[in-house]
């Protein structure tokens, strides 16, 4: 089974005043199930993890709607306020659903970088381990410090990394990002989705990735890289199929199926 472990769907009506501008034309509409089936069917993607993209309730409530009537989305990553003194009750009411799989902060939009470096998230955290649930992690490089404070006070709770922390592929920069990356890849927990590098790379040419890219699955290891499209993001910088070819072109042939689907069952407890 091939799975595309990060996509998003939203209605425009309902982002006002948030991202994305009328500036990006390219995503600054609706994006809905019924755009992304032929893509999925063109590429032999079977299912999908629809992830967040608004700090509110109201979106996962949105989200896990079209989860029920839609067969592909297999999982969803909501979003609540960790930080509430309901966040535990929130959790445990929200798992109940059966395609609910985790949460996502959407840390690179927090004014504070230490915001997730806090013991007021532990309440909140147990519940997640309490209901077998996995935390996406949005973030910047800056924020790979705290990143590993939390995971290190938490070993319990299954981590991903999205977009391989956004590194700074446009302004060719490696090391900063390399290090905090390599020490956060030896938590046995933490993973990392082979996602996002793209629209990273900027105007740079598409091979700018493969540095990159080789980089997340030689300190990850093939049993903990996820690969995810972060469709439509992605339409800002390239094409579907486009995407998933070159990430099978940089992956070795003998990880496809753990990284493109395998490790997203195992990680996400899809089918569970």
């Amino acid at each position: 089974m091939r799975i595309d472990a990060h996509q998003h769907f939203w209605r425009i009506a309902d982002r006002a005043g948030q991202w994305p501008p009328p500036a990006l034309a390219a995503i600054h509409r609706d994006f809905m199930p019924v755009d992304l089936k032929p893509l999925l069917d063109q590429a032999s993607v079977d299912g999908t993890v629809l992830v967040q993209t608004m700090e509110n309730e109201a979106d996962t409530a949105f989200m896990l709607d079209l989860a029920d009537r839609t067969p592909f989305i297999l999982g969803v990553v909501g979003w609540v306020d960790m930080k509430a003194a309901d966040a535990p009750a929130n959790i445990a009411r929200l798992a109940q659903h059966p395609k609910l799989r985790g949460f996502r902060p959407m840390l690179q939009d927090i004014a504070d970088d230490y915001w997730i470096d806090d013991p007021r998230l532990d309440a909140a955290v147990a519940a997640m381990i309490e209901h077998g649930l996995v935390f996406d992690a949005l973030v910047l490089p800056h924020h790979l410090g705290p990143l590993l404070n939390f995971a290190c006070r938490h070993p319990g709770l299954p981590i991903v990394i999205d977009h391989g922390a956004k590194p700074p592929i446009a302004e060719g920069r490696f090391i900063g990002w390399h290090a905090p990356m390599k020490t956060l890849a030896g938590l046995p927990r933490v993973h990392c989705k082979l996602s996002g590098l793209l629209t990273e790379a900027g105007d740079q040419k598409p091979q700018a990735v493969r540095p990159y890219a080789e980089t997340i699955v030689d300190l990850f290891g093939p049993e903990r890289v996820i690969w995810g499209s972060d469709w439509p993001v992605l339409r800002l910088a390239g094409d579907y199929r486009a995407w998933l070819g070159q990430c099978l072109d940089m992956v070795p042939n003998e990880h496809h199926v753990a990284v493109f689907g395998g490790n997203a069952r195992r990680f996400y407890r899809l089918g569970a």
